[in-house]
């Protein structure tokens, strides 16, 4: 029987190591597991199993597993693997900083969450277009204010034990269809009114530690619709 083992550093590694800075995460003050979970491309509800949560409640020097471990028994491959994970061989020899297939009996492998993982990817590999702002007039199409390109993904509060509250307070799980995206707030000032391209007037009310420069993450009322938008190049104005 496979086994899936979410201990830190606790395990001697036999073949190349891994780094345990991608494993484990220590709460500093104001974390809640939802912007954990966002920031490292995992879910709540991964969280909450690996670390055997009963409640929300996190407190800051607090060390919290990220990624689920998979212990390697005789006969694996990493090709058996990554299909049993639904991922690719890839994927595991990038988590795992292999430099071959070669794996050993009582090796522990990181598992990310694949789906979750390619949309980071996806969005890492996209460069915004290089436009200057601008300020345009108003018409009937098109809101007042500076205009950027930028590349958008997409996130939802939509997940067990999820607090649903954004950097600002926002509360997403009250209102499930907020208009709220997350911003560099050196691009874009927190509390900003903002027009997103095929998304409508938002509110810039959240931040991410993969949104730097000319990126945006919008809020969706369903993981489903979060990963039917994607990645986008899209235009924005801010208004206010």
């Amino acid at each position: 029987m496979k086994k899936i083992v979410a201990t830190i550093a606790t395990a001697i590694i036999l073949a190349a190591p891994i780094s345990t800075s991608a494993l484990e995460y220590e709460v500093i003050e104001g974390d809640t597991l939802w912007g954990i979970a966002k920031e490292h491309a995992t879910s709540v509800s991964s969280l909450y199993e690996l670390n055997e949560l009963k409640s929300d409640l996190i407190y800051p020097k607090q060390k919290l597993a990220i990624y689920k471990k998979y212990l390697v028994e005789k006969g694996d491959t990493l090709y058996g693997i990554s299909k049993e994970h639904g991922t690719s061989v890839e994927e595991l020899k990038a988590w795992n900083e292999l430099t071959s297939d070669l794996i050993l009996v009582g090796q522990e492998l990181i598992i990310k969450e694949a789906e979750e993982e390619k949309v980071v990817a996806a969005a890492k590999s996209i460069q915004p277009t290089e436009v200057k702002s601008s300020t345009v007039n108003k018409n009937d199409n098109q809101p007042e204010g500076t205009t950027m390109t930028v590349v958008a993904t997409a996130y939802t509060a939509e997940c067990d034990g999820c607090s649903g509250i954004t950097y600002t307070g926002i509360n997403l799980l009250e209102d499930r269809n907020a208009k709220v995206i997350a911003v560099d707030p050196n691009v874009i000032p927190l509390g900003s009114k903002v027009y997103v391209e095929g998304y409508g007037y938002a509110i810039a009310g959240d931040i991410g530690s993969a949104i730097k420069g000319n990126r945006i993450d919008i809020h969706l009322p369903t993981k489903q619709e979060a990963y039917n938008w994607g990645v986008k190049e899209v235009k924005i104005t801010i208004v206010e």
